[in-house]
């Protein structure tokens, strides 16, 4: 049996990910992010397990280094080895670089207010930025704003915006392709949206059936670009092949409260072996 370390970290952790090893890497990944939710100081953190070089083992998780995040970490994705990209409850969107010579962070990049709100006076309220992810050098966001952002990490301005591309929010977002991203709304509804054509409108919409559950998860298999899963608020969850109709494929009652982790669909998906 497995042993199992755990350490006390003093603060609320919204979201864990592994640092993406090399391709041609053989080892487990050791480097894993945390970001943390609403405490008065928000923080991301690079942490260490495993062995050490001299063939120390650690015993539980080492904080290697950590920096301040304004607003709560909403979501988090590495770019690459080096950077981090942290969706904000403040509605802005930062790349973080991991120097691993000295272990420190950096603010490599911001994108304030890529999401908001406009009020009746005009002016411009901070919407949370509710999901990230990242195919280097392009980063998508998606908000509550029913907002979708494309950014480029070397450019300082969005390469493109789609503003109301959904009435509701938008909770999570996912590569199908390169050009093409997958995204779940808070009434059941997945849309596919391809970067190449210029209208702002989905090129595919799904749905599920019955009451409108809110999707707060999605992702892709990794073989099978076609196969999708997503996580509902009823802890339902539905894999979808977006070859097949516009309905999900098998439903999953998999959780007795609300899915929302953004890698619960694959653990499924593999053991499924679709």
């Amino acid at each position: 049996m497995e042993e199992v370390s755990a350490r006390f970290v003093a603060q609320k952790i919204s979201k864990a990910r592994w640092r993406p090893l090399p391709a041609a890497a053989l080892q487990p990944p050791d480097i894993f992010a945390t970001g943390s939710w609403d405490n008065e100081d928000n923080r991301l953190a690079l942490w260490a397990v495993g062995e050490l070089g001299s063939g120390e083992y650690l015993g539980e998780p080492q904080l290697l280094c950590d920096i301040g995040h304004d607003g709560d970490v909403m979501d988090m994705q590495f770019l690459d080895q080096e950077r981090i990209v942290a969706a904000s409850s403040t509605g802005s969107v930062t790349v973080f670089r991991h120097h691993q010579n000295n272990q420190t962070l950096s603010v490599n990049q911001r994108w304030e207010k890529a999401h908001y709100h406009v009020d009746q006076d005009t002016s411009c309220g901070g919407a949370a930025c509710t999901g990230v992810i990242c195919n280097n050098p392009e980063i998508v966001t998606v908000g509550e704003d029913g907002r979708i952002n494309l950014f480029r990490a070397d450019q300082k301005d969005a390469v493109r915006t789609i503003d109301n591309a959904d009435s509701s929010t938008l909770h999570a977002v996912t590569f199908l392709r390169t050009t093409e991203i997958l995204t779940v709304n808070s009434i059941g509804q997945l849309k596919i949206w391809d970067f190449r054509q210029q209208r702002n409108e989905p090129s595919q919409i799904f749905s599920l059936t019955g009451e409108r559950v809110p999707l707060h998860c999605v992702d892709r298999h990794p073989n099978q670009q076609h196969i999708v899963a997503t996580g509902g608020q009823d802890g339902m969850l539905s894999i979808w092949d977006i070859r097949q109709g516009t309905m999900p494929v098998s439903l999953l009652n998999a959780h007795e409260a609300e899915s929302d982790c953004s890698k619960v669909g694959m653990q499924f998906l593999a053991v499924l072996k679709m």
